[in-house]
């Protein structure tokens, strides 16, 4: 196939699309040629229609053939049965992953959280501020592929007596301590992955919760020094009450994000040695083992597990 015959369609393809959009242009011009509230109103419906068809076609079309084929057994093409569900529940090494999957839903936000606001609250307003913040930001920009390369080197292990790379065996070496297969020791070894989500979000977690603090007036805070408050009860009593509402945010903006992880697991172990989480069958199920079905299961088991996170989310910034 020559370079030529590679290209065209994608040209044609491009073409059609500008084809598309202008023509959505001009009649969206043409309906408000009028304006009155109808026109009006029909324009910003016409607008958003080419938005709506493509969500239809490229989300909502394909979401409901997964959950037709989550019902079709382990193939996704046996009929109408609950078998593949059952499996997910009932099988014991799925239960080992159902319970990975909301270690890590819990503990990452919380930690992040808990990590990201205790540095906001320490770097706030000194020295070196805005060094200090981007420190811990920075892993944000790595990817979490390459952030997972460089915690396996950290967690490195080398039998006793050898050269430790890993930094933590390394340390334990230096102390006289037997080095530690972080990788292989259960349940542990989810917990040392855990950290290294933790490592990523704390930064989001930190840059969110440090901006809302800045947003509380200055003359609140005043008020609260002048009849004599301590530091702990003006963190409790005015600043968690004040950023509440930011918190709600990274609170479940992480745990949305840890619903879903795959990268890490899937570098660092490949969900070998009772690490696995949902994300990480589903693709071993639906790319490597030819079952659709129980990998159509688990991705609607994942989109069910995120929507009340959301909703919950959306209600409290309504509140807020």
């Amino acid at each position: 196939m020559d370079l030529a015959s590679k290209f065209v369609p994608m040209l044609i393809a491009l073409v059609a699309f500008a084809a598309v959009v202008a023509l959505v242009m001009f009649v969206g011009h043409l309906i408000s040629q009028g304006r009155t509230k109808y026109t009006e109103a029909l324009q910003g419906y016409w607008f958003v229609l080419p938005v709506l068809v493509m969500l239809a076609v490229g989300l909502l079309w394909p979401g409901l053939l997964t959950i037709r084929q989550s019902f079709g057994g382990p193939q996704g093409d046996e009929g109408f049965s609950f078998s593949n569900y059952a499996h997910i529940f009932t099988a014991p090494d799925m239960q080992l992953v159902l319970g990975n999957t909301v270690a890590w839903t819990v503990l990452v936000p919380l930690l992040s959280t808990v990590v990201g606001l205790t540095y906001a609250v320490l770097v706030d307003r000194t020295r070196g501020e805005a060094f200090a913040k981007a420190l811990v930001f920075l892993p944000m920009a790595i990817s979490m592929v390459g952030a997972s390369i460089i915690w396996k080197f950290v967690y490195d292990y080398r039998p006793e007596g050898s050269d430790q790379i890993g930094i933590f065996n390394a340390v334990l070496d230096g102390l006289g301590i037997e080095p530690v297969q972080f990788m292989l020791e259960r349940p542990w070894n989810t917990f040392w992955l855990i950290i290294v989500m933790v490592w990523i979000q704390a930064g989001f977690a930190m840059t969110v919760l440090s901006a809302a603090i800045k947003a509380i007036p200055d003359d609140v805070i005043e008020a609260a020094k002048i009849d004599g408050t301590s530091s702990w009860n003006l963190f409790r009593f005015i600043t968690l009450p004040s950023i509440r509402g930011s918190m709600v945010v990274v609170l479940t903006t992480i745990a949305i994000a840890t619903l879903k992880i795959f990268d890490i697991v899937r570098t660092m172990t490949g969900g070998q040695f009772g690490t696995s989480v949902v994300a990480n069958e589903f693709y071993n199920n639906a790319f490597r083992y030819n079952q659709a079905g129980i990998g159509a299961a688990l991705a609607v088991l994942l989109f069910i597990m995120v929507i009340p996170i959301v909703v919950y989310n959306v209600i409290q910034l309504r509140r807020s």
